[in-house]
């Protein structure tokens, strides 16, 4: 805080939770520590980057007043986080009455005889705040998704417990899944390999009925030619009586 004749002024750096492309703003508050109307005027280094709202007002004795300051959205992030821009807040004493309206340069020149305090303010970027981990179902209300850490840092045994039965389950259910796969392509390759022999035993099959066919027929052609041969002999026979 600053401590000031005229004003205090709070805080003295303006901190800003950087992110890419989004535009972002903090605050200051001017408390006027006297019974005097006071003016104050914020200058900056780089008027394009930056809106305040008031840039320039009056602080009524012995009452606040809030400043705005907006920075415009960034494309790029400045290197390590650091920036180099500044703020500058000049205050004097002005009548009484005096308004917003009222404000002119020659009041902040000090060559024309004028007390003018001046302050000036850094801006520092801060990593954005982290939104909260969800918290699982099945979770006690209000209990943190990641209580199981001590505050020292360490893991408790029984949430290490727990986390180690996890991981063997899902480990036991990958070994399963792998030896269902493998019984699954062993019993395909059985079923092939069966279908390949039934088709074999009925080409052997169709073969042998073909053989057996062939072998009924000489059977046959012998047996008429025996028969024939055994009534010529049977009719030379009754001849010669």
């Amino acid at each position: 805080m600053s401590t000031g004749e005229l004003l205090s002024i709070e805080p003295l750096e303006l901190k800003f939770p950087f992110e890419l492309k989004k535009q972002i703003s903090c605050s200051l508050q001017l408390s006027n520590k006297t019974d005097s109307y006071v003016a104050f005027k914020v200058k900056t280094t780089n008027p394009k980057k930056y809106c305040v709202r008031p840039n320039t007002g009056i602080v009524l004795p012995r009452s606040t007043c809030d400043v705005i300051v907006t920075m415009q959205a960034q494309k790029e992030a400045p290197p390590d986080m650091q920036c180099k821009d500044k703020f500058l807040l000049q205050s004097v004493k002005t009548f009484e009455g005096a308004s917003a309206k009222d404000i002119n340069a020659e009041m902040f020149n000090k060559e024309a005889g004028h007390v003018v305090e001046e302050c000036k303010l850094r801006v520092v970027y801060v990593s954005p705040p982290q939104p909260p981990s969800p918290v699982p179902e099945g979770s006690e209300e209000g209990s943190s998704p990641r209580g199981s850490i001590s505050e020292n840092g360490n893991v408790s045994s029984a949430d290490f417990t727990q986390a180690s039965r996890g991981f063997t389950e899902r480990s036991d259910g990958q070994d399963k899944s792998a030896e269902a796969r493998a019984l699954i392509s062993r019993l395909t390759e059985e079923k092939n390999n069966a279908v390949q022999q039934n088709n074999k035993l009925r080409q052997e099959l169709d073969l042998l009925k073909r053989e057996g066919n062939k072998n009924r027929s000489g059977v046959s052609f012998v047996i008429v030619i025996l028969i024939g041969l055994l009534g010529i002999i049977m009719g030379y026979l009754m001849k010669k009586t």
